[in-house]
């Protein structure tokens, strides 16, 4: 350690003391970010550094995900939401040729979902077309997926809800039966594994999320990843601005044919810097953010066993009360569980609402399972979308379904904590 690491080493460390908690006073999160001085001497490095945007610490990050996941790119964006966004702009692009999503055409998704997978749908002037859920894993219903797929159908784009992946051998069999693209939505489920695979690894791309509630973080942050260098040319153009240049940021020229090219209506040789062939955004990070990552990597594999170890304890704990359905993983699957999902039976004596009111009142944070049902948000009053069988289950959830956290901040005594509000709210019924 050199006299600068060490120097901010002992700063850091100065802030970073650990609250201890105290049962019936402090609260216990719903999720968080952990971390100590390595993200801060890393992130102040990348400051002195003075180069702000991508730099070392991206290209570093890059290789990291690249080697955790086994997938050949990686592309930083500066949240989940427009991971998602970048990877289904990307199916409208030219680049992708005669597979190219037309406005108008068909993308299967769950409307038991958080928005900003839907969204990039209806932004591109396609079409959503909803299936149910299932109860306890909380995913896609794949019964009926065969009978949703039309003439117009060219995307499945769905979440592995909380971290728990979807079907993905029967998701994946009927994409390749009729030549439809899968997005896998990871934001919750960076470390989660399906036929003993990390999702994220299955599809024609995966997006991810680094926001402070989710496996690793960046503060705020996320990432496309494919290995397809096809995609991975119109991810990199859309992300930065749509234009047709490759050439990374802070290099220039590295075609040697920068004023060389004949595209569009444009005068021979205008500058391929100032040249668009997509219409893009400019949806890229920092190297602060990037440096604080680097950090978090190494962290990962802890953060997912004590995920696991945090799901293990709460559903022990929780079994014995029957009015409450338990999460269950996904057969053949290994969840890194983004959150612990919790419904009430019908006829319980109690509302969900009742519950999380009292558990709040404790301290104890809780969250509903995202949209709910998306079709009834009041944003979707006017849009056009197609329901491909009853919403059962998703209403249900709407109504019956919470979730309490799991994340590696959460320690035992909080479980221990958890576990006694629950037992005190079951001893008046």
């Amino acid at each position: 350690m050199n006299e600068t690491d060490r120097k901010i080493s002992e700063i850091a460390k100065s802030a970073l003391q650990k609250k201890e908690f105290i049962p019936e006073k402090s609260k216990v999160p719903i999720s968080g970010k952990v971390f100590d001085e390595k993200e801060l001497i890393n992130g102040i490095k990348s400051i002195l550094d003075c180069w702000w945007t991508e730099g070392d610490y991206t290209e570093k990050f890059k290789l990291k995900l690249s080697s955790f996941l086994s997938i050949q790119y990686i592309i930083p964006v500066n949240s989940g939401s427009s991971a998602n966004l970048l990877a289904f702009s990307a199916l409208t692009s030219h680049m992708v040729k005669e597979r190219r999503i037309m406005p108008g055409e068909e993308v299967i998704c769950v409307a038991a979902s958080f928005p900003t997978t839907i969204n990039p749908v209806i932004q591109h002037g396609c079409i959503p077309v909803f299936l149910d859920v299932d109860i306890g894993g909380y995913n896609i219903k794949t019964q009926n997926l065969e009978k949703a797929i039309s003439k117009k159908t060219k995307a499945v784009f769905i979440a592995h809800t909380l971290g728990n992946p979807f079907d993905l051998k029967k998701v994946k069999d009927m994409c390749k039966k009729h030549n439809l693209w899968l997005i896998e939505d990871c934001c919750d489920a960076l470390g989660s594994k399906y036929d003993n695979k990390l999702v994220g690894t299955f599809g024609d791309m995966a997006t991810f999320s680094f926001y402070p509630a989710h496996q690793i973080t960046a503060g705020e942050g996320g990432a496309v990843v494919t290995d397809s260098p096809i995609l991975k040319r119109a991810l990199e153009s859309i992300r930065d601005w749509g234009r047709d240049c490759w050439c990374p940021t802070g290099k220039e020229n590295t075609c040697g044919l920068r004023f060389s090219h004949k595209l569009g209506e444009l005068p021979f040789g205008y500058d391929h810097k100032y040249t668009y062939s997509n219409l893009g955004y400019n949806l890229k990070w920092t190297d602060m953010q990037a440096a604080i990552a680097c950090a978090q990597m190494e962290k990962l594999p802890a953060f997912i066993e004590k995920r696991k170890l945090n799901f293990i304890r709460l559903k022990k704990g929780l079994s014995n009360f029957k009015c409450l359905i338990m999460p269950e993983a996904t057969e053949n699957s290994d969840p890194c569980w983004f959150g612990f999902p919790i419904s009430i039976k019908e006829g319980s004596g109690f509302t969900r609402n009742e519950l999380i009111d009292y558990l709040e009142k404790n301290n104890i944070a809780t969250r509903l399972l995202f949209g709910g049902n998306i079709t009834r948000q009041p944003y979707f009053k006017e849009l056009k979308y197609r329901v491909a069988e009853p919403l059962t289950t998703t209403d249900f959830v709407m109504n019956n379904t919470f979730w309490i956290g799991v994340y590696p901040g959460i320690t035992d005594e909080m479980i221990d904590y958890i576990l006694k509000k629950f037992n005190e709210f079951f001893s008046r019924y």
